[in-house]
């Protein structure tokens, strides 16, 4: 009888176990994996962005693995698929680079993205209609281009030749020159497209674009913010100015900006997540999201530099002291 008890007592408190164990895995949290291709402002901004997001929805019930790739895609692979060994429960790729390299890793754990262009051209999808269908979803830096091109001849009308850098290693750069190049033809405006392959090849390619532009033009390139003293070494010496397609590249070597907050696209995506997470929205159903609003800013140190008048309804980016 008192075996026959011990064996009741023990099933009942295995029991209470289970259902007491089940209870704290619900309250454990969240881990998410973000693979951030390099270090510079505008995808720093974006991965606090999403942290801070998540942080005030979720607090302590979320923990982040944040590593950095230090701009090569062979270690984009590796990290996201650590993120997939680890059984992370969602991957925010932040760049280009990381959003491919988190596909070709994993078909099951939600990813997001954030600082990347077009999603069509990164993923390769022909019949893009807004969400990609996979377990992917995110947000777009895209600025509008037109308004980028209208910036350069609101600025410098009388531009004979623009040259067009971007790195021939990132899809997304490649996109936006055949938009702003398009947009310049529409304007009878001639320009020269300048492709580097790495970062070894900037002082060099940039030294040849401005022997033969008056104006660059620079998109939204991961590997050219990332040397954009070098740039400005070569630019500044010479007076050619630079229109930059996001708010980083242009403190440092642009004129001016048609800039969005990478900061806020980081916190949307982190909207995103907490929906996917927390409310069990279906990531493959969900559309990408661009930014709300772009603002006019401009370099007051370089305009001053080259002597140019910025016209009203420009912002000066904010310089640290």
């Amino acid at each position: 009888m008192r075996k026959k008890l011990f064996s009741v007592l023990l099933v009942a408190a295995m029991a209470v176990s289970m259902l007491t164990g089940c209870g704290d895995s619900a309250e454990e949290g969240y881990e998410i994996g973000i693979c951030q291709l390099v270090e510079h402002p505008a995808l720093d901004a974006a991965t606090q962005g999403f942290k801070d997001a998540l942080t005030d929805k979720l607090g302590d019930k979320v923990t982040f693995y944040e590593q950095n790739a230090q701009n090569e895609q062979t270690a984009c692979a590796t990290i996201c698929n650590g993120f997939v060994s680890d059984g992370v429960d969602l991957i925010l790729a932040n760049a280009t680079s990381p959003l491919q390299s988190a596909a070709a890793a994993t078909t099951s754990i939600p990813i997001l993205g954030t600082s990347v262009t077009d999603y069509a051209t990164a993923l390769e999808i022909a019949d893009w209609s807004g969400s990609t269908g996979r377990n992917i979803s995110g947000t777009s830096d895209l600025a509008p281009i037109e308004e980028q091109e209208d910036m350069l001849v609101e600025l410098f009308p009388d531009a004979k030749q623009v040259g067009l850098l971007y790195c021939s290693a990132e899809p997304n750069s490649l996109y936006q020159i055949q938009l702003f190049a398009a947009a310049l033809q529409a304007d009878g405006i001639a320009y020269k497209e300048y492709a580097v392959a790495d970062t070894n090849e900037v002082q060099s390619v940039v030294t040849a674009a401005i022997a033969d532009c008056d104006v660059l033009y620079i998109p939204t390139d991961n590997t050219l913010a990332s040397v954009t003293e070098t740039i400005y070494n070569v630019v500044g010496p010479a007076k050619v100015p630079v229109i930059a397609g996001e708010e980083g590249i242009c403190s440092v070597c642009g004129v001016a900006t048609l800039s969005i907050s990478y900061y806020d696209l980081g916190y949307t995506t982190g909207e995103m997540a907490y929906e996917i997470l927390a409310e069990g929205k279906d990531v493959s159903t969900m559309d990408v999201r661009y930014a709300p609003n772009v603002t006019k800013k401009y370099n007051a140190k370089i305009c001053e530099e080259l002597g140019i008048t910025v016209p009203d309804g420009y912002e000066a980016i904010a310089t640290e002291e």
